[in-house]
């Protein structure tokens, strides 16, 4: 159980870097001069269910693989959100065709990117409970 819990909040913590980084590449107009339109604002409700969301991921870290390489298996897990983001969420919720490209040619390399964020901060956040 201790193990879970551990997860899921280095899961929320890298959710949390992720946002963050979202929105300030939005912000700062990295993702249009990428040709992608990704410029989330920044409020509570966008963040709230990233961050559930982030946590819930972070269960995977759970599976009994690269446990030795932490920041590789969190890079390698980063795959699995990212999969359902381009595959699911993009083209069967948000209506922005199969990976995202509606919104930029390069979408899927910055969601990948994103989502590497999460995986890493999460990895490193895991390290740091141990």
């Amino acid at each position: 159980m201790n193990k879970l819990l551990i997860f899921f909040a280095a899961g929320c913590l890298g959710a949390l870097a992720n946002s963050l980084a979202v929105w300030l590449f939005g912000y700062y107009s990295i993702t249009s001069s990428l040709g992608v339109s990704i410029a989330p604002t920044l409020s509570a409700d966008w963040l709230y269910p990233r961050i559930v969301w982030g946590g819930l991921w972070g269960l995977l870290f759970i599976l009994p693989m690269l446990q030795s390489r932490l920041l590789l298996k969190g890079a390698v897990l980063s795959l699995f959100p990212t999969a359902v983001q381009l595959f699911v969420v993009f083209p069967m919720m948000a209506h922005k065709g199969v990976a995202g490209l509606d919104l930029g040619l390069l979408t899927p390399l910055v969601v990948l990117f994103f989502n590497w964020v999460w995986g890493v901060v999460a990895a490193l956040a895991i390290k740091a409970g141990k």
